[in-house]
């Protein structure tokens, strides 16, 4: 008589919704989440820090304590909405657009020249429509990385070559020249952050080094005519000299400064809190919910909080430089580094000027900063950055 051993097999265990949406080739496993969510971290703690800048300021809030953070709220919702609407496209299938992206930004730099344009503390950088002002410059600098991204790697691709030629260098300097020498007639600082965006594509390019030795030869040559020559504003110079001389007129031209350092000087290890702090609450310091953001985190979140702002940041540029090597072509690798490059030095130069490492030159930090166009030209790089994260294959993701 025979025996048969039973074996019994313990039930199979369900996979759990996240592991099984893991295992698939979908969107949400392909997207840089650390990027996202570092991204909108930086963005929600932007809105608090204007909240508590504004929130006693009358005279521009029309006497709502909630104005700016109902309306930073508002720029990153729609901010939120492009971002996802270029991920949805794709930066291969806007590919075909930047001609028209590149001519829009363009039409809009110049109308700041014409009646619609406004002038904001000396600086002539912003349209007025509508009751909402709008600073053409953002726009600028998503079309140059698109447009020199496109003429650079068309140039390799048709060649099937592994740099780009002198002929497709040149056209797209020429290309990004066009849009900063206007841009340069009354925004430097955006000039500046445009400047750099450009050396970096074309390190990213595989472009000869003696271009960039070139290019910032040049640029040094001209920063010292445009001073010889008297190019710069008064307003230009007093920054320049207030940065040279931080105990030069500090009731004038280096008020900003001053005050922007005893705020974050004052903050301590940990601040005061949210929305107790002296500097911020007696609105010492001019334009703190938008050039000057920093200087409420260094007061009000103390050391810890401004340094953690600066790690989220160093998260973001870490994704972006991950997402520039791993990319599969040239034109995403050029896009991605055109990012990184805009990203770090506006971020240097933004808290660098309220530290007073830096000349002061009116440029918001990214995320954080006050204003429509500034949010939605962020949320536009990383839109492009999660497109181009999606075209990886599977196994590298």
């Amino acid at each position: 008589m025979s025996v048969h051993t039973l074996t019994v097999r313990p039930p199979a265990r369900r996979k759990s919704a996240w592991r099984r949406l893991a295992e698939r080739d979908s969107v949400a496993r392909r997207l840089d989440w650390l990027l996202l969510l570092a991204g909108l971290a930086l963005s929600v703690l932007g809105i608090a820090l204007i909240w508590s800048a504004t929130r006693n300021r009358t005279e521009i809030t029309g006497g709502d304590p909630q104005f700016f953070l109902i309306r930073q709220s508002i720029n990153l919702a729609v901010g939120l909405a492009i971002g996802v609407g270029v991920v949805w496209l794709g930066h291969q299938r806007l590919r075909s657009a930047v001609p028209l992206f590149y001519a829009f930004s363009l039409f809009l730099v110049l109308l700041v020249f014409t009646p619609l344009g406004t002038e904001i503390n000396g600086q002539r950088a912003w349209l007025s429509i509508g009751g909402y002002t709008v600073q053409p410059g953002e726009f600028v600098k998503v079309s140059v990385i698109l447009v020199m991204a496109t003429v650079l790697a068309d140039a390799v691709d048709a060649g099937d070559r592994e740099h780009p030629a002198r002929r497709a260098v040149l056209q797209s300097l020429g290309l990004a020249a066009l849009p900063l020498s206007v841009v340069l007639l009354d925004d430097m600082g955006t000039a500046m952050v445009i400047s750099v965006t450009v050396l970096g594509m074309l390190l990213a390019s595989g472009a000869s080094l003696k271009w960039t030795i070139g290019l910032v030869f040049t640029g040094a040559v001209g920063a010292v005519l445009v001073w010889v020559l008297g190019v710069l504003d008064e307003y230009q110079i007093n920054r320049f000299a207030a940065f040279a001389n931080p105990a030069l007129d500090p009731a004038g031209v280096g008020y900003n400064t001053n005050q922007a350092r005893i705020a974050i000087g004052g903050g301590g290890l940990f601040g005061s809190g949210l929305g107790q702090g002296t500097q911020t609450t007696g609105q010492f310091v001019p334009e703190q919910h938008t050039d000057f953001i920093f200087t409420v985190a260094g007061e009000e979140l103390g050391f810890v909080g401004a340094g953690g702002i600066i790690l989220l940041i160093g998260v973001v540029l870490w994704r972006a430089l991950r997402i520039a090597r791993e990319s599969t072509d040239l034109y995403s690798t050029i896009i991605a580094a055109g990012v990184v490059s805009w990203f770090a030095f506006q971020c240097f130069e933004n808290i660098g000027m309220a530290l007073g490492i830096m000349p002061v030159a009116g440029v918001p930090l990214p995320f954080l900063s006050y204003g429509g166009t500034s949010m939605f030209a962020v949320w536009i790089a990383i839109g492009l950055l999660q497109s181009i994260r999606l075209k990886r294959p599977l196994s590298a993701a």
